[in-house]
Formats: C-alpha cells, sequence, structure tokens
C-alpha cells in the first residue's frame, strides 16, 4: 500500500462519513516491507494504531513460515514505528510451530514485552487444506505437535502475560489496560460495522452481506452496480442469539443486562446448572452482571461453547 492511497481513501471516507476526530484507525502491516519514512507516511495519513505480523523472532521459525524478514528486523519495525510517533502498537505471534519447545515459545514472549508494544496477540498454527504445510504433514515431511501440548503452550502464554502487564480480553488478544482494539471489540460485541474494498463483510441491523473477492469483479460491479455485493443473509434470532453469546464468552464475557434487553433470560436461567458446574471447576465466573471465562476457561473455549449451544 502506497501512503498517498490510504491517506485519499481515508479522505473520502471522512468526507461521505460522519468520522469521529479520535476514531481508532489501524493498519495491518509486516517487517520488510516499510521503512522508517514509509511509517512517518502511513502517520501523516491518518493512521494511529499499527499492527505488524511478526509471527515469530526465531530465525529457523521465520524460514519455516517463508517470511522475508529476520528477527533483527522485525524489532527494528517495531522501534521505527515507535520512534516517529505511534503509540498504540501491536505485533502477532505464532506458537506450536512444528519443533517449537517451550523455551523457544517463551524467548519470543519475553522479546515482545520488552518492545515498546501495547497489545498482543497469539495465535495457535492452523493447518488449512490445500495449504503447502497441510501437504507436507499429510507426506510426513511435518509432525505436529498435539493438542496436549498446543493448550500446554497456550496456558503458558496466559500466565507470562498477565506476569507482565498485560491483561486478556479475547481468546487470543492481550493488551495494556486502555488498549484494547475497537475495531475487534466491534464484532466481539456484536456491534454493526460497515466494511469497504474486496472480500469485506459488513453487518448491519441483522443483514451480513459480503463483497467480491476479484478487484476487477470488485470494480466492474461497483460501475454496473453502485455496489459490488457478492451475497447477503439475515440473521435468524437463534443464529443471532448463538452468535451472540460465542463472541461474548470468547472475549471480555457476557453482560447480562444487555443479553437480557437483545434476548430474555430463559437462556441463562436454563444454561445457569451447567455455569454453576463450570464455576465450581474455576473455567467461569458468574455473577449477576457478568458471565466470564477465567484464563483456565479460554483454554477450552471451544467445548464449552459446543455444550451450551
Amino acid at each position: 500500500m502506497v501512503p498517498h492511497y490510504l491517506e485519499e481513501i481515508l479522505h473520502h471516507l471522512k468526507k461521505y462519513f460522519n468520522v469521529d476526530d479520535k476514531a481508532e484507525i489501524t493498519m495491518e502491516t509486516n517487517p520488510g516491507t516499510v521503512d522508517k519514512l514509509k511509517l512517518k507516511r502511513f502517520k501523516e495519513a491518518g493512521i494511529n494504531r499499527i499492527s505488524i505480523g511478526i509471527q515469530s523472532f526465531d530465525e529457523n521459525e521465520l524460514k519455516f513460515l517463508t517470511r522475508i524478514h529476520d528477527k533483527q528486523t522485525a524489532i527494528q519495525t517495531v522501534y521505527n514505528a515507535a520512534d516517529i510517533g505511534f503509540e498504540n502498537i501491536s505485533v502477532d505471534l505464532i506458537f506450536n510451530l512444528p519443533n517449537q519447545t517451550k523455551e523457544k515459545w517463551i524467548k519470543n514472549l519475553e522479546i515482545a514485552v520488552d518492545l515498546p508494544i501495547k497489545h498482543i496477540s497469539t495465535y495457535s498454527l492452523i493447518l488449512e487444506r490445500g495449504t503447502i504445510l497441510n501437504k507436507m504433514v499429510l507426506d510426513g515431511k511435518v509432525k505436529m505437535q498435539d493438542d496436549d501440548y498446543d493448550a500446554d503452550l497456550y496456558e503458558t502464554t496466559i500466565d507470562f502475560l498477565l506476569s507482565k502487564g498485560f491483561y486478556q480480553y479475547e481468546v487470543s488478544n492481550f493488551t495494556k489496560p486502555g488498549f484494547e482494539c475497537v475495531h475487534n471489540n466491534a464484532y466481539w460485541r456484536y456491534r454493526d460495522y460497515l466494511s469497504f474494498g474486496t472480500s469485506s463483510h459488513s453487518f448491519v441491523d441483522g443483514k451480513r452481506w459480503w463483497n467480491y473477492s476479484s478487484l476487477k469483479k470488485y470494480i466492474s460491479e461497483i460501475e454496473l452496480n453502485d455496489h459490488a455485493n457478492m451475497n447477503s443473509e439475515i440473521i435468524t434470532k437463534e443464529q443471532m442469539h448463538d452468535e451472540y453469546v460465542m463472541l461474548a464468552l470468547r472475549s471480555s464475557g457476557l453482560d447480562v443486562t444487555d443479553y437480557k434487553r437483545r434476548f430474555s433470560d430463559d437462556w441463562i436461567k436454563k444454561t445457569l446448572p451447567y455455569f454453576n458446574l463450570l464455576q465450581d471447576q474455576n473455567l467461569i465466573t458468574v455473577s449477576d452482571d457478568w458471565i466470564k471465562l477465567t484464563a483456565k476457561g479460554y483454554a477450552v473455549c471451544d467445548e464449552i461453547l459446543k455444550n451450551i449451544l
């Protein structure tokens, strides 16, 4: 992305929509693709939050992930962003890579928290069909580590980051107080959002729609129809309920008052015995106002959601 193009896009958005002067405007980037001057121009264009896809500080892991950057470039990119005035910096890291020891993963976390960052996203490596990695696993060239080891690394991540002043506000996301990602919170709190561009999804008043992924098709559809919507769906009341609960429990918790306003308290009453059982196992905390997973509960979040939805 050229800074001038991004500046032009933001200018048009502010021209045709009411954008708060203090709106959080995030840009994702990768080490090795931006230098200090380019970061400065992005900031001048209006970006005030930057998310850097580092993935690892280990040279061998970076080679395995076919990243174009090395450890030092990753570190320097963060410092460059801080030097030119970005206060709100986030980094992404991946754990449970093949042959990744707990010591290696902790070293990644140690390097990250020593940097001038306010937010960190940690993701477990997932195999996706059709990818080179998936084929390598199927061919026996790469061996993935088991689910128990993955869970152990995840719990290690939570314990480590909490000890360093971060707190967990979503399954994969940790932040210093006051620096939760506004954009992501809109999803997790089931708020409306409007998106632009290829493959983007929007959700407004219970309707979800998404755009064509092909840039050529996207442009031609806008020229023909003034929009590039590929398809849409109306969310049913049952679907809306399940999505709301899933997103709330995966993040900062279920706000009981807001839940009752949107739905009723029938489901909560029906599920309360199971919630109490989870609370006895230190997997969840239940009060009159909130139902929230504990750090231990986040580790088995998918299983809990499967049982209640």
